[in-house]
């Protein structure tokens, strides 16, 4: 008779007296600050590794995973002990997470995982119908690369991955950075969203080669753009400036500083027959405001739709300034009674300071502001109410009128 040996227990990783309560509230992070070094030193522990965690009195707080050289030293991935990241809890994990998504969309294009709020820290899907792009960001997930991709094989049957293991996050968990593809994988993808298709690169691409985030955002476009004159700044591969323009805009020009994503843009455009009502522009953002302002052009809509200006608290001033410069910008090349669609990704950065930032800078053209709408981050990055970080998509529709 063969004997099936029981799992090895996980070793111990013990809080301090009354650090468990955030853990308790809904938190998933322990910072090692937390952590009783006594009982536990972290240096004892591999990157990567899972453990117990432990409540001062000894009582199980759930499974976690843990990197002592990082200052959030451990995640925790079950307040159930007898879960551990394995295939099988991926498996489950990912099945919870497309149940939603395809509740949500109609077709298979979302972020299919979002870390912490699908209980899987460390861990981004996107998926572009057959193509799912993975990122992993912490050494935890890293250590369970190859079960990850069994369980997304089990659940999605992809026919191919590309592996973005190449984010600034990564350095901090002291990861290297790679990029690699398995199964077939094409250089390019194809998005469809709102009855447009868009082609984008998954290897050369920005983050996964889109951004799912804004979906819902872009679809309001159509109560604004039509008879419009619409300028997209930021346009990347035109998926706000192509939503315009199939709402009706009389002309639409995007804006965007990488050669490769004008190219795109002009690409899309014609896919999608939109090339004669579609123009563009390569050059730095507020460079090519400047010259839009000097030459005196004016604008019915200005979409801004930037990159986080502020990915650290250090970077909080300079990025508030970048933010005010943008958006009045912005401002100085709309007409009278225009639209300014703009947004912010910098979690750092609060609503309340956002709409304090436009308002000084309407204030500082001696306009006034009305905000007619607040967008947010779409329902396939959902967050987390015990973790701050995973709120950080702002869009504000504003109307700017002479004072």
């Amino acid at each position: 008779m063969n004997t099936v040996l029981a799992p090895a227990p996980l070793a111990p990783l013990r809080l301090k007296k009354n650090e468990e309560r955030r853990i308790r509230a809904g938190h998933l992070w322990v910072y090692s600050n937390e952590v009783d070094t006594v009982a536990t030193p972290l240096k004892a522990f591999e990157p990567g590794q899972q453990v117990q965690l432990l409540a001062h009195n000894g009582k199980s707080l759930g499974n976690a995973y843990v990197n002592p050289n990082s200052l959030i030293s451990a995640r925790l991935v079950s307040r159930d002990p007898q879960y551990v990241l394995d295939r099988s809890l991926l498996v489950h994990r990912l099945k919870v997470a497309l149940s939603l998504r395809e509740r949500l969309f109609d077709k298979p294009y979302y972020r299919l995982v979002y870390g912490e709020t699908d209980q899987l820290p460390g861990l981004v899907i996107d998926r572009y119908n057959a193509i799912c792009v993975v990122q992993i960001t912490t050494a935890g997930m890293e250590a369970v690369k190859e079960q990850v991709l069994e369980a997304l094989d089990k659940v999605v049957h992809p026919e191919g991955i590309v592996l973005r293991a190449d984010s600034a996050i990564r350095k901090l968990e002291g990861l290297e950075s790679y990029r690699e593809d398995i199964g077939s994988v094409p250089e390019q993808a194809i998005v469809e969203e709102q009855g447009l298709s868009f082609s984008v690169s998954l290897q050369q691409g920005q983050k996964t080669g889109w951004f799912y985030d804004q979906r819902m955002n872009r679809a309001r476009l159509g109560n604004y753009v039509s008879g419009k004159r619409v300028l997209d700044v930021f346009s990347y591969v035109g998926a706000w400036g192509l939503q315009a323009a199939a709402a009706g805009a009389s002309e639409v020009l995007c804006v965007d500083a990488s050669e490769s994503a004008i190219d795109r843009i002009q690409a899309n455009a014609a896919s999608n027959r939109l090339a004669d009502t579609v123009a563009t522009l390569q050059g730095d953002a507020f460079e090519a405001l400047g010259q839009l302002r000097a030459n005196q052009e004016k604008f019915d809509v200005v979409i801004l739709d930037p990159p986080a200006f502020i990915k650290r608290k250090k970077d909080a001033k300079a990025g508030e300034q970048a933010y005010h410069r943008l958006n009045q910008l912005g401002m100085q090349v709309l007409r009278k009674d225009g639209i300014l669609v703009t947004a912010s990704c910098s979690q750092q950065l609060s609503e309340s300071q956002f709409r304090k930032i436009l308002l000084q800078s309407s204030r500082h053209l001696d306009r006034s502001l009305q905000i007619l709408e607040r967008g947010h981050q779409a329902p396939d990055h959902p967050v987390h109410p015990a973790i701050p970080e995973t709120d950080y998509l702002k869009a504000l529709f504003c109307r700017v009128l002479p004072a």
